[in-house]
């Protein structure tokens, strides 16, 4: 049994050592926010924050986590988070909506490095999240958006 810090609470998993996060997350926790994808980390969709920096949960062991602060799309908050969500839904982001957790995940992620990102700047961040709908565009101008309203 070990404990994990996950949004902001103490969490005791049972869980093997080599067992990634997302399935502590999706079958131990029922946290299903966090999706699945191709479970070899190239499509995104299980990003997750590992001390306020995006992170493929597909692909990190749970022995590489001691006392690192995760969070999930349940526990994503703040200002970054707020006006993300708001400049998603004013923008109609969201199509089939399966990567969207993890494109929510790393925006906020950038807007907290980086409160006024240039087009270079979310292109980088977001590079590793594959988007079926090709939703790329409008995906970016939320994250202008949102920093534009969140306060600097």
């Amino acid at each position: 049994m070990r404990s994990l810090n996950i949004n902001g609470r103490a969490v005791a998993v049972q869980a093997e050592p080599d067992m990634p996060l997302l399935w502590v997350l999706r079958c131990e926790l029922g946290m299903t926010g966090t999706k699945f994808g191709c479970g070899v980390g190239i499509c995104g969709a299980c990003t997750v924050h590992l001390n306020d920096k995006s992170c493929l949960s597909c692909q990190t062991p749970m022995s590489t986590l001691n006392t690192q602060k995760i969070t999930t799309i349940e526990g994503m908050q703040g200002a970054e988070a707020q006006a993300l969500k708001a400049a998603w839904i004013d923008l109609d982001v969201v199509q089939c909506g399966y990567c969207q957790s993890a494109q929510l995940m790393a925006a906020c992620a950038l807007l907290k490095q980086k409160p006024r990102p240039t087009d270079a700047d979310i292109d980088a961040a977001m590079s590793n999240i594959v988007c079926r709908c090709g939703t790329y565009p409008r995906v970016r101008a939320a994250i202008h958006e949102a920093a534009k309203r969140r306060p600097v």
